[in-house]
């Protein structure tokens, strides 16, 4: 069986890799020593694992996965064919970049209770865990001319990385410009459906269910391709508004975008969704009675959950 090494951070910065609870898997992976460029914190649903890819362009996923909440050293970064970023947190295993945020590198790496410590023939104690192991030396570091010349190397690293995907946020300030439009385009699609009929299922043209009618509209108006079920549309864009993180709280209209996709349900498994067109309204298909309808958003049944996509 092959085994993976997951990076930890080198004398650079006297960093270690994440903790047990940072990977939720039946698998043991060692770590490995490295430079990090930055450290970053998983961003995720609360309670699920982000999944570990072989590879940044049609990886393949390898069976285990980044626990929400737990912080990763990142070692390289890349763009794929889709314009999305990813991370190198492994010797070849890689994260999206969209379910994390950046933490300092001073942030202390996850920890968990549930750790098992023994003792190598010389001497340093390995934090055995399910996911990864990390090494406590015993001997304390010196603040040498060698560490320094180990931190200036990591920030030209960190810098390299900043310029290699300074295209990529380029792109991103082009596309915010260009997004009224799209958001105008999808409003207008939108609308054309109210009045077809609602059909499980179904993808549109004719009829639609309510994860049909977003990514057929999405698509059309926009060109994007989104996931075909709110499962997995749910797990798109970024979170503008969780019911559980507001104290129960409705979100507010003057915190939504025309375009912004509204969730019922829980976070994990959303029942239903629409495509908010502004003035507190938005577009859903949805019952069979009902069909494809242009709602007004109220207190009553108010989204749990906002992700905005544009």
């Amino acid at each position: 069986m092959t085994k993976h090494k997951l990076f930890k951070l080198g004398a650079a910065a006297a960093l270690t890799v994440t903790g047990v609870s940072a990977i939720t898997s039946l698998k043991t992976a060692r770590a490995a020593n490295f430079t990090a460029i930055k450290r970053v914190k998983i961003n995720y649903l609360p309670g699920k694992g982000l999944n570990i890819w072989t590879n940044y362009n049609k990886g393949k996923f390898m069976g285990y996965r980044a626990k929400d909440g737990t912080i990763w050293n990142v070692a390289e970064t890349a763009v794929d064919k889709k314009g999305n970023l990813w991370y190198k947190v492994g010797t070849r295993e890689w994260i999206e970049a969209r379910y994390t945020v950046d933490v300092g590198m001073d942030t202390p790496a996850s920890t968990n209770a549930k750790t098992k410590k023994s003792t190598a023939k010389n001497g340093v104690n390995n934090v055995i865990s399910l996911g990864t192991v990390t090494k406590k030396s015993t001997k304390k570091s010196k603040a040498t001319k060698a560490k320094a010349a180990k931190v200036k190397k990591a920030k030209q690293i960190v810098d390299a990385a900043v310029k290699k995907t300074s295209k990529k946020s380029t792109t991103k300030k082009v596309a915010s410009t260009q997004a009224p439009s799209k958001a105008g385009a999808i409003v207008a699609l939108a609308k054309q459906q109210v009045g077809k009929p609602y059909a499980w299922g179904a993808n549109g043209p004719d009829s639609f269910d309510c994860s049909s009618l977003v990514q057929y509209v999405f698509k059309n108006a926009a060109g994007m391709n989104l996931p075909r079920t709110t499962y997995d549309q749910v797990k798109v864009g970024q979170t503008v508004y969780q019911k559980s993180q507001a104290n129960g709280q409705p979100v507010s209209a003057n915190n939504l975008q025309v375009g912004d996709l509204l969730f019922w349900g829980s976070e994990s498994s959303p029942y239903h969704v629409a495509i908010y067109i502004g003035n507190k309204q938005y577009v859903n298909a949805a019952t069979p009675e009902q069909g494809t309808i242009l709602q007004t958003m109220t207190s009553y049944f108010a989204p749990t959950i906002v992700k905005r996509v544009l």
